[in-house]
């Protein structure tokens, strides 16, 4: 079973991978964790491309079964062929930023306070993550990508929209899995 998970940031693509991987008795992985430099605080560098690349291929290929979450489109495309399932999360803006928010306050505390040390990056973080339904020339992650990029892809595509609660999610997920 090789897993990957995709949606919006505050989607819950992470929370519903861990709990996937955690059931499955599979590791899990996260984008993040090979996009990123390490930093503190953290997300502050991107890791070079072929590095990034070069990391995940090495996670992915050890174990024989995996829960990925995160986005990947674009510089992981090469690994679209390990696929067995693609979940694609939606959850409404209102729901993803409050989510958003409340995590940021959890990573930075006052930091991000009007003042704060990080309050800029985090603003500009969540103004980033408002933008994600819109209809805008955004290279980044956005629906707008998402879909196209699921639209391309060879195998089967799940996609879990709403509010519904992890373990309701975990069960739409298994049933496709068989």
């Amino acid at each position: 079973m090789r897993v990957h998970l995709v949606g919006a940031s505050g989607s819950g693509t992470t929370t519903l991978g861990r709990a996937l991987a955690a059931r499955r008795g599979v590791p899990h992985f996260d984008t993040d964790d090979y996009l990123w430099l390490p930093s503190e605080p953290p997300f502050q560098h991107l890791r070079e491309r072929g590095e990034r690349q070069a990391r995940l291929g090495a996670a992915l290929g050890a174990p024989p079964g995996w829960v990925l979450s995160g986005s990947l489109c674009g510089w992981g495309d090469l690994f679209i062929p390990l696929f067995d399932l693609v979940v694609f999360l939606w959850v409404p803006a209102d729901i993803r930023l409050a989510r958003l928010r409340a995590r940021e306050r959890a990573r930075y505390g006052d930091a991000i306070a009007l003042g704060g040390p990080q309050h800029d990056r985090s603003e500009a973080f969540i103004a980033w993550a408002a933008g994600y339904d819109e209809e805008l020339d955004v290279p980044e992650r956005c629906r707008r990508l998402h879909e196209t990029w699921l639209a391309g892809l060879p195998g089967p595509v799940l996609r879990v929209e709403g509010t519904a609660s992890v373990e309701t999610n975990l069960e739409l997920v298994s049933k496709s899995l068989g």
